[in-house]
């Protein structure tokens, strides 16, 4: 017989195959199809490639320091227990708010992806003009496609964590074969000369795929936050973090090298879904229509792992009486967050009415608050080290405290590439203007929790 406490808590049942697909599904998504092409104009391809192996490598030892505190401390909400315990409420509300920014980003990514490839796969998502954005026609038709798409990824989650790691490990394993199709025949079919200049425009080129990393290999640090649900060994946490990481370095890689290989600047230039063009001269039009495909399955792990991650940040922090109480209820049927659920499902709902235009704004504003997460989050793992080194470490990582160092100076320095004065700074009023408005929600949500508190005392 069930207890009430029972219906207040998480389930364990995700194993090391759905940890595994959880984390690799968040980070490969969909924009492997259609920004493929920008990271080549950006920086050629091998500077492309670089850009990728540089911030990759960030991002490896940044996953190094929440491998051994989420091994450490396996709760729920990741970012907001290790600050937390390292720093004080105050720096884990700015902590996990901006990781939950990145997290509502991507999933309104993906809202404003979804009806993108549908009108590749099937044209015709133009009926009923809203108005034009940023030179952009929003139609009606367009934006309910994203619209129930948010709806129908909300409600997923909401029914339980098994529906969501079922639908992801089988999705991600259609993604990795279709991606083995496309680099095995673009090294077959390819040729070396489509990838000349194989550097374009320098460290500036560089700079401009590289500030775009960070969103790209968000989605390791959902296995922090779903901590209570994982049936693993403590150290096993760890591991599969770290390797799911390096499976998303040489995806991406990968893929723009197969991209490079089959698609000279011009025809990159005239793609929307590039990667799907390459593979349509690899295999004719249904390889093109496969791997667009296989993007909408990408949009699919994604979108269901950011909501699961995000919803437990919100809940962890909602537990700690930063967010108001009913955003840190669970639903005692499903044992899911529901309400936190719900409200990025309503976040997320709002990027479609913006068009196409939103899916770089999303990245480069999203990418901010992730990189202020992973800045704070090795910036506990040091004061940890310090602080409580008794502090038992089922996954330790070796050499401490020059990979926690290091990994604090490049998150750092990635940080400092969104600011005025870099080649990639954000951009007024559309980017900066979606930093304001979280902060002053975050600001809001949270004056309603202190008052709450202060009234319930």
């Amino acid at each position: 017989m069930s207890t009430k406490e029972d219906n207040t808590r998480f389930l364990r049942v995700l194993g090391r195959r759905d940890v595994l697909a959880l984390a690799f599904g968040a980070m490969i998504g969909w924009s492997w199809v259609v920004l493929s092409g920008a990271w080549i104009s950006s920086a050629g391809t091998i500077g492309a490639i670089m850009a990728f192996l540089f911030g990759g490598a960030a991002i490896l030892l940044i996953s190094l320091t929440y491998a051994e505190l989420a091994s450490a401390l396996p709760f729920a909400g990741g970012e907001h227990v290790y600050t937390e315990r390292a720093l004080g409420s105050g720096a884990s509300f700015v902590c996990t708010w901006g990781i939950i920014l990145g997290y509502v980003s991507v999933v309104t990514f993906e809202a404003v992806a979804l009806p993108t490839v549908l009108d590749s796969l099937m044209p015709g998502l133009d009926t009923v003009h809203l108005w034009q954005i940023a030179g952009w026609d929003v139609y009606l038709s367009w934006v309910l496609v994203g619209v129930v798409g948010a709806a129908t990824m909300t409600t997923l989650n909401v029914l339980g964590v098994r529906m969501v790691t079922l639908v992801q490990s089988v999705v991600v394993l259609a993604i990795l074969l279709v991606g083995v199709l496309f680099v095995s025949g673009a090294l077959v079919a390819g040729d070396i000369s489509n990838m000349d200049p194989l550097f374009k425009d320098g460290v500036a080129g560089i700079t401009l795929v590289l500030v775009m990393v960070p969103f790209m290999f968000v989605g390791f640090d959902t296995i922090p936050q779903v901590a209570e649900e994982i049936d693993l060994p403590f150290r096993d946490i760890g591991v599969v973090l770290v390797v799911s990481v390096a499976m998303a370095i040489v995806w991406y890689g990968l893929i723009i090298l197969g991209v490079g290989l089959v698609l000279d600047q011009a025809a990159i230039s005239s793609s929307v879904a590039v990667t799907a063009e390459a593979n349509s001269r690899i295999y004719g039009e249904a390889g093109g229509t496969l791997l667009l495909v296989a993007g909408l399955a990408g949009i699919i792990t994604s979108w269901n792992a950011f909501i699961l991650g995000g919803s437990r940040a919100i809940y962890a922090l909602a537990q700690g009486g930063l967010l108001p109480k009913f955003l840190g209820e669970l639903d005692p049927r499903y044992h899911t967050p529901k309400n936190a659920i719900l409200l990025i499902g309503v976040l997320s709902a709002i990027g479609p009415f913006f068009g196409r235009p939103a899916l770089l704004w999303v990245v480069n504003a999203g990418s901010l608050g992730i990189v202020i997460a992973f800045i704070m989050v090795t910036w506990s793992f040091l004061i940890l080290r310090k602080k409580e080194p008794d502090l038992e470490r089922p996954y330790k990582v070796p050499y401490g405290a020059f990979v926690g160092i290091s990994a604090l100076v490049l998150s750092i320095g990635m940080g400092l590439l969104y600011l005025p004065g870099s080649p990639a700074a954000l951009i007024w009023p559309q980017e900066w203007g979606i930093i304001i408005a979280w902060i002053i929600l975050g600001g809001f949500l949270y004056g309603i929790a202190q008052r709450s508190g202060a009234g319930s005392g």
